[in-house]
């Protein structure tokens, strides 16, 4: 299959329906990253907005708030902080209300309540000024502060729907998701460049080079490769220290072995190509040769396994922060999130804050597994189109 014009493209995919949903999978979820806390209903920081007043409510619930103006100044961050620190500290606190009171100086709220229905249920009663509402301590005027009542019914009495519900602390469960994605989709990609980079130079020296140095190279790869990955990563998390960078550091050390030998091998039935004997005729260096000559004619498998590498990676650190040893809390993981709420697996009504995680897992890791498969398909066909020789018989003109 030959994509050299959109309408091929769109017939594979007609031919192909769960190749596209997969794409479309990944897409979403890569927007989801760049958009970051630019769209996520809670866009605070990590979307760590706590109110324990509205802890597990169902999905789809709406509440209605009392935003108040918090004591303090906070600095308002632009579209790349949200995007890369995660988020913008919230200027208010907000009170969740099942009845309101207004007047000219204050307003008086029933504060919600989940035993609300009970027989002997008794409202717990709050008061807030206007000033203290609408002003932080530094900012409240010295006269008589105007127009106060029309102020708070227009931009301080707001509603918000919970379309996922919230998790055991009151935060908003979707928002925890949106920010789970950015660090699934970071700690894969991070993962798969570490092991990119060490598998492709790694392999490509031992297959080129041969003799002692293949040697030792092997042999450093079967030592890794027989020791069992999960208590590899969870060995260098422990000594480099629980949090998210070590995580993909740890996840990307240990999964180069499988390129670094499949490199290896191309590289071996390559080496004895016309062009590189031509290309060390001509006096090239052993790594322009390997790296501007071989290496890119051998990276359609390579991209392969760097697919599958990425669902695997995003599986790894579930896994690790499952376990409490991956991301850190108040940082948003889903695996993170499951394990919060593993104990409500059982409870139907509840269930939905482990089950929605985990369906994200299955679906994102499966939608990897998708795109390599078919990765695999396509260059499958366009490698037996001819023989190595005929293939590398397209190489750069300066190559050879």
């Amino acid at each position: 299959m030959e994509f050299d014009k959109p309408f091929s493209i769109v017939k594979y995919l007609y031919k192909n329906p769960l190749f596209g949903f997969a794409l479309v999978i990944i897409f979403s979820a890569i927007l989801v990253s760049i958009l970051g806390a630019n769209i996520r209903p809670d866009g605070t920081l990590h979307s760590n907005t706590q109110i324990p007043q509205i802890s597990r409510l169902k999905p789809g619930t709406t509440i209605s708030f009392l935003k108040v103006r918090k004591n303090k100044e906070v600095q308002k961050s632009n579209f790349f902080e949200k995007l890369f620190f995660g988020g913008q500290e919230s200027f208010f606190t907000f009170v969740p209300y099942d009845k309101c009171e207004l007047n000219d100086n204050y307003v008086l709220l029933h504060e919600y309540d989940m035993n609300r229905d009970e027989p002997d249920y008794v409202p717990n009663r709050l008061t807030f000024s206007l000033e203290d509402i609408v002003f932080n301590l530094n900012d409240k005027p010295s006269t008589n502060f105007e127009g106060g009542k029309d102020l708070v019914l227009s931009n301080h009495l707001v509603e918000k729907t919970f379309f996922l519900g919230t998790d055991k602390h009151g935060r908003d469960l979707l928002s925890r998701l949106m920010a789970g994605t950015i660090i699934s989709l970071s700690i894969g990609l991070i993962s798969v460049l570490i092991s990119f980079f060490l598998g492709l130079t790694l392999g490509a020296i031992s297959g080129y080079y041969g003799g002692r140095t293949d040697d030792i190279i092997l042999w450093f790869i079967n030592v890794v490769w027989s020791i069992p990955a999960l208590l590899l990563i969870i060995s260098l998390t422990l000594i480099l220290g629980k949090g998210y960078a070590t995580v993909f550091v740890a996840v990307g050390l240990t999964m180069w072995v499988e390129l670094a030998r499949v490199v290896r091998g191309q590289v071996i039935a390559i080496r004895e190509m016309d062009y590189v004997i031509a290309g060390k005729i001509l006096g090239f260096s052993n790594m322009r040769i390997i790296f501007k000559h071989i290496i890119p004619n051998l990276l359609d498998p390579v991209i392969v396994i760097c697919a599958s590498n990425f669902a695997t990676a995003i599986l790894i650190e579930a896994g690790l922060s499952f376990l409490g040893i991956g991301v850190q809390i108040p940082m948003p993981s889903w695996g993170s999130i499951i394990d919060q709420h593993k104990e409500y697996i059982i409870h139907a009504e509840k269930s939905f804050l482990a089950i929605i995680p985990g369906l994200l897992i299955i679906s994102l890791v499966f939608s990897f597994m998708i795109l390599g498969h078919h990765l695999r398909s396509v260059l499958g066909r366009k490698a037996s189109a001819g023989t190595w020789k005929e293939q590398l018989k397209g190489a750069p003109a300066d190559s050879i």
